[in-house]
Order: structure tokens, then C-alpha cells, then sequence
């Protein structure tokens, strides 16, 4: 049923070029949301739920008071930080979509790795596993896309002058 009802969508591949360009939007602007919500209500105590998971992976008892106004602090930091990522993919994404150019998509999957490697690896390492989760659910999302428009657009580039 899902199948039937995406077909459409990725009918060519001109639509399905479309399609994940879409996606990485809605991804970008997304990422644009969070890092909001990270920056404005995290250190208002809205995002506590989430901050409680991380804050077990490094207490076994509650953390102190400071200790969890200095990770609400830190939060709202990465935020800010996750704004200007989601700005750098709206950019790329807007560039890879007007441009057609592989190099977009190629520099846009090489952020993505330094970032997912990265991140994995020390939430992992700290035993913060709902950052693990979430981190994989991002790469699975965004890779795929990616890696199509990468192979789509380099198979679209045509010479710009005749071979002699």
C-alpha cells in the first residue's frame, strides 16, 4: 500500500530527483526547528525529558543542580550550531537543485559523514544511546538522497566541448 501510494513520486528520474531534493528541505528545515527548540526552550527546562536520558548516561544519581543548568546552557549551544548546519543544507541543497552539480551533493554527504562518525562514535563511547538512535536515524534519512542525486547528477554532466 505505502509502495502504491509512493510510486508516483519516484515515477522517473526526473521526479524522483525532485522528490529528494524535497526531502532534503523538509530534513533542513527540520534541522532548522530543532536547533530552534534546542536554543529556546531547552534551557527553559522544556526539553528535561530528553536531558534526563543523557544526564544518566554520566550520573547514576540525579546530577546536581549546576551540573543540569550547565547541560541546559550546553544545549542551547548546540542549537545555535545546529541552526547553521540546517542553513548550510538549505544552501547546498538550493545550489544542488538550480546547479545540478555532483560536487554539491558530494560536499553535502562528506559533512554528513565528518558529523555522523564523529558523533556516533562519542555518544557511543559515553554510553548516550538515544543520541546513537537518533544519529542513526539521521544518516539512514540522509544518505540514501545523497548518494542517488551524487550518482543522478555525475551521470547527467555532459562534456561542455567536443573531443577533438
Amino acid at each position: 500500500m505505502l509502495r502504491t501510494a509512493l510510486k508516483p513520486l519516484f515515477s522517473s528520474p526526473d521526479r524522483t530527483r525532485q522528490t529528494l531534493i524535497a526531502w532534503l528541505y523538509v530534513a533542513a528545515i527540520g534541522h532548522l526547528a530543532g536547533g530552534l527548540a534546542l536554543s529556546w526552550l531547552g534551557p527553559r527546562g522544556s526539553l528535561d525529558s530528553y536531558l534526563h536520558l543523557v544526564e544518566h548516561a554520566f550520573w547514576s544519581t540525579p546530577a546536581p543542580p549546576a551540573a543540569q543548568t550547565q547541560q541546559r546552557f550546553w544545549f542551547g549551544l548546540f542549537g545555535a550550531t545546529l541552526q547553521g548546519y540546517a542553513i548550510g543544507l538549505l544552501a547546498l541543497t538550493h545550489l544542488g537543485q538550480r546547479l545540478k552539480r555532483a560536487e554539491v551533493w558530494a560536499w553535502m554527504l562528506l559533512g554528513i559523514l565528518v558529523w555522523g562518525s564523529q558523533d556516533l562514535w562519542l555518544s557511543a563511547e559515553a554510553g548516550v544511546w538515544i543520541n546513537v538512535a537518533l544519529d542513526g536515524l539521521a544518516l539512514w534519512l540522509l544518505m540514501p538522497p545523497m548518494l542517488w542525486l551524487l550518482r543522478h547528477d555525475h551521470q547527467q554532466v555532459r562534456p561542455s566541448h567536443p573531443a577533438p
